[in-house]
């Protein structure tokens, strides 16, 4: 895993948030880490800009729910003027809070954090350690992917019915940090395959997930879902695992399980990968985004292996350059493609195998 001990210098954080406690909260995690150092504090985002222009930190903080102007709108000015790496702190799991967090990670947040809820000393430790983990990434996010106009998915697409015949092929995606943002510019571009269907893994919580599909959906060709257990394959579609499940394929349905954690994480793109190479083998194409780690390289080496080809995105373009890397270094690929091109690499390679039946 790519951490920030990889430089001596500790990385410069500014922590923005309404709540006192929450700013006090922060602070302390950060401080205690010995891998950050806080240079600041705002109370809003107007504040918060002001000291992103003073302090020039490395990593911001933001609240999403702030009175005057809330973190949505802070975030934006961010990128437009300062671009750097910004973590979110998300209220959680309902629709509203789960909508303006994948709003805050298309507009280029690198990622987020859900604030303590309920009895906060029983949550203290898990935010704790998702923040560090959150601050790490943020350490090593590419800024220059950041520079970029804004990604908001157009949501207001009406909704199209899409013809239920099995696949008989598969586009497999692995993302991580900066996926929802890359997500957004690759979804979208697919055509609705006349005999594929692609499977998405996106490391993210429960509660985020099923928004994330919804969104997708509204502005894709290709209908999008949260996949169930049992679900039929079918072309044209796209599933996305939920958060806290493994997502795995046999020849005609989708199948869920909370088995352990591979890589750290669940869902893992690794068993979506080798259960799709095992049921389509040469009919598959698996894709490697950007994010931290190293899932989705075994996948691809047996997807690759059993007959699939492979989609990388170059390390330039990735947020996080650790998974692509991982993939190629392991696994190879048929193409290495900056995530503008990643949308088309995947549709000629589709082509190629629908084409040959």
């Amino acid at each position: 895993m790519q951490t920030a001990a990889s430089t001596d210098v500790p990385k410069r954080v500014l922590v923005v948030d309404d709540s006192a406690f929450m700013r006090k909260l922060v602070s302390e995690v950060v401080a205690s880490s010995g891998e950050f150092t806080v240079i600041g504090t705002a109370c809003d985002g107007a504040d918060g800009l002001r000291q992103v222009a003073l302090l020039n930190p490395d990593i911001v903080t933001l609240d999403i729910d702030m009175p005057q102007l809330d973190g949505l709108g802070a975030l934006r000015r961010i990128m437009h003027e300062y671009p750097r790496a910004v973590v979110m702190l998300s209220a959680g799991g309902s629709d509203g809070g789960a909508v303006a967090t994948l709003r805050a990670l298309e507009l280029g947040a690198v990622d987020f954090v859900r604030k303590p809820s309920g009895a906060i000393s029983l949550d203290l430790d898990d935010v704790r350690e998702q923040l560090l983990q959150a601050l790490r990434a943020a350490a090593c996010t590419n800024v220059a992917t950041l520079k970029r106009p804004e990604r908001v998915l157009d949501v207001t697409a009406p909704a199209t019915a899409a013809v239920r015949t099995r696949a008989t092929s598969l586009v497999c995606i692995a993302a991580s940090t900066g996926g929802p943002a890359a997500l957004a510019d690759v979804i979208p571009m697919l055509p609705c395959f006349a005999h594929t269907a692609v499977l998405i893994v996106q490391h993210m919580p429960t509660g985020f997930t099923a928004s994330l599909a919804a969104r997708l959906d509204a502005a894709a060709s290709l209908t999008v879902s949260e996949a169930s257990d049992g679900d039929e394959i079918c072309a044209g579609h796209a599933y996305i695992a939920p958060g806290g499940f493994h997502l795995r394929v046999n020849a005609r349905t989708l199948t869920l399980d909370r088995g352990p954690t591979h890589c750290g994480v669940r869902p893992a793109a690794d068993p979506l990968f080798a259960s799709a190479a095992l049921a389509f083998g040469t009919s598959v194409v698996g894709v490697v985004l950007t994010g931290m780690g190293r899932d989705g390289a075994d996948g691809l080496h047996a997807i690759r292996r059993a007959g699939g080809v492979g989609v990388v995105q170059d390390a330039a373009s990735a947020v996080i350059s650790g998974m692509p890397e991982a993939a190629l270094r392991h696994a190879g690929a048929e193409r290495v493609e900056p995530l503008a091109r990643v949308a088309a690499a995947i549709t000629d390679l589709v082509y190629h195998i629908e084409g040959g039946r």
